[in-house]
């Protein structure tokens, strides 16, 4: 097999590559989650990496807490997929002169995340290492898996939620502020939206992904892996209260700052033309699946080129 087709971006020009190595080895690459049909069920597998310095800094989150963003991390890709979640391995790098509490602290977060949504801990690895590190796998299952591709022409592209709320967090603690207690809290606890997954897959959903290198850049994915342009009216998108503020300093939109910000573990879906939205939940109508490829982002009618967060780029 081979990678899906994938949007822009130094780490999914790596997919590719990878992918092109691998040639027959590999399965599908790219989707949110490895799927294995066993029966009349498909177990659903994802990985997720959290590393000190890249995804989060000791002075900004306790230990707990950090146990819990990376659970989250990798549980949203579980959503995407509509699958209900099983439970976590982790696999933990410590520095060796970090005490036993270390280890019992972040598997506290961990813990109270998989068990959140009805998962427990399955087992794991320890290793020890520079920096904190905790790769954490994901075990889930559905009987109608959701893909990042099958979204068509006239299908409404819709995201759950609000946005903006992790970035305006990043940006306050980049420049020396507290952030507002709402950004902080978008930042260090997400909830993965696994119910809301699972419950629009249900309900037709034709294409779906997890908002985690922001809107602006998972949108071009969805696109790339369907065959089509995403069009999104920037004007819709759900700003977080939170990030507000940080907009506000930005000088940007609120719907143009939500998009830039990434690791908001919503789910962008496109939804057949017939479907209505909602009450359960915050769901909002954002844009539109046409004929084309790529992401189109537009603010009053005119396109803006906006990117999202890329680890290599």
């Amino acid at each position: 097999m081979t990678a899906i087709p994938l949007g822009r971006g130094a780490e999914f020009d790596r997919i590719r590559a990878i992918a092109e190595r691998l040639g027959p080895r590999a399965g599908v690459l790219g989707e949110d989650c490895a799927l294995i049909e066993i029966g009349e069920t498909f177990l659903a597998l994802s990985t997720d990496v959290s590393v000190e310095g890249v995804h989060f800094r000791r002075e900004w989150l306790s230990l707990e807490e950090i146990g819990w963003r990376a659970t989250a991390a990798a549980l949203s890709d579980l959503a995407a997929a509509g699958a209900a979640a099983v439970g976590v391995l982790a696999a933990l790098t410590v520095p060796a002169a970090e005490p036993v509490a270390t280890f019992a602290a972040l598997m506290d977060g961990a813990g109270k995340a998989i068990s959140s949504v009805g998962g427990v801990v399955l087992g794991g690895d320890l290793s020890r290492g520079p920096l904190l590190s905790l790769a954490m796998t994901v075990v889930g299952r559905t009987a109608a898996p959701a893909h990042r591709r099958g979204a068509q022409p006239g299908d409404g592209l819709w995201v759950t939620g609000a946005l903006g709320g992790a970035r305006a967090a990043l940006l306050a603690w980049e420049n020396g502020r507290r952030p507002a207690e709402g950004a902080r809290a978008r930042f260090a606890h997400p909830e993965p939206r696994l119910e809301q997954g699972a419950w629009l897959v249900a309900q037709g959903a034709r294409a779906m992904l997890d908002l985690s290198d922001g809107l602006a850049a998972d949108a071009g994915h969805l696109a790339a892996a369907s065959g089509v342009s995403a069009r999104i009216d920037l004007d819709l998108v759900p700003a977080d209260p939170a990030a507000l503020e940080e907009a506000e300093r930005c000088g940007e939109s609120p719907g143009t700052f939500a998009a830039r910000g990434g690791e908001d573990y919503e789910l962008l879906v496109a939804m057949p033309p017939e479907f209505g939205g909602a009450g359960a939940f915050a769901l909002t109508r954002i844009g539109r699946v046409e004929p084309g490829s790529g992401a189109r982002l537009l603010l009053k009618g005119a396109e803006l080129p906006l990117g999202g967060y890329d680890h290599f780029g």
